[in-house]
């Protein structure tokens, strides 16, 4: 009978696992990720698993909510520094896009349209709702400040979609060379400023 973990035993070795499965899930995708796959890769048994996780879905999961936390505290780092507000969203908008291409299968895992719904897995509910946090808080302000006018929370989803959307056909190789990633998302920002600006 194994032995009773620790809380730091088993929050050490939960990192080990996600970290695996994160590898994992860039090699190979969602479909080809399985639990004999990743305990392969730790050279574990093939239960050792399940005293940590129920399935392969809670693992991923985890994963995710560790990307959607790494992802905030990018941003709300940007976010945090000293200048105007248009440069410190300046300085958010920049960071997300750092994030998106230096980690693109974590960024990729965050928005999988495959996994199952984020509901039944409180801690990817938290990490989700902070990372939406983060892309409304500096809008707020900005309209606090009367730079924009409108409602801060959709404000915020419509530069997060179109950010995202640009980000996602860069990834997906579908922009062409006469309409580049720096155009496009130089372009989108400021028609969107303009259409948010206070009159």
């Amino acid at each position: 009978m194994p032995r009773p973990l620790s809380q730091p035993e088993i929050d050490e070795f939960r990192d080990k696992l996600c970290d695996a499965a994160a590898r994992l899930f860039a090699r190979h995708g969602r479909e080809s990720f399985t639990l004999r796959t990743l305990t392969a890769e730790l050279g574990i048994s093939a239960m050792t698993p399940y005293r940590y996780f129920k399935d392969k879905d809670e693992i991923l999961a985890a994963v995710r909510a560790r990307a959607f936390d790494r992802f905030a505290d990018t941003l709300e780092k940007a976010f945090a520094g000293s200048g105007s507000m248009l440069e410190r969203t300046t300085r958010v908008g920049d960071a997300y896009v750092r994030f998106a291409f230096k980690e693109p299968d974590s960024y990729r895992l965050m928005f999988d349209l495959n996994q199952p719904g984020e509901e039944n897995y409180p801690d990817l509910v938290r990490a989700g709702s902070r990372a939406r946090q983060t892309m409304t808080e500096h809008v707020r302000h900005l309209v606090a400040e009367g730079i924009f006018e409108g409602d801060p929370v959709v404000i915020g989803h419509v530069f997060w979609a179109a950010m995202h959307g640009a980000i996602v056909l860069q990834m997906a190789g579908k922009l062409g060379p006469d309409c580049d990633f720096a155009r496009i998302r130089e372009t989108t920002m400021q028609a969107l400023q303009r259409g948010f600006a206070k009159s």
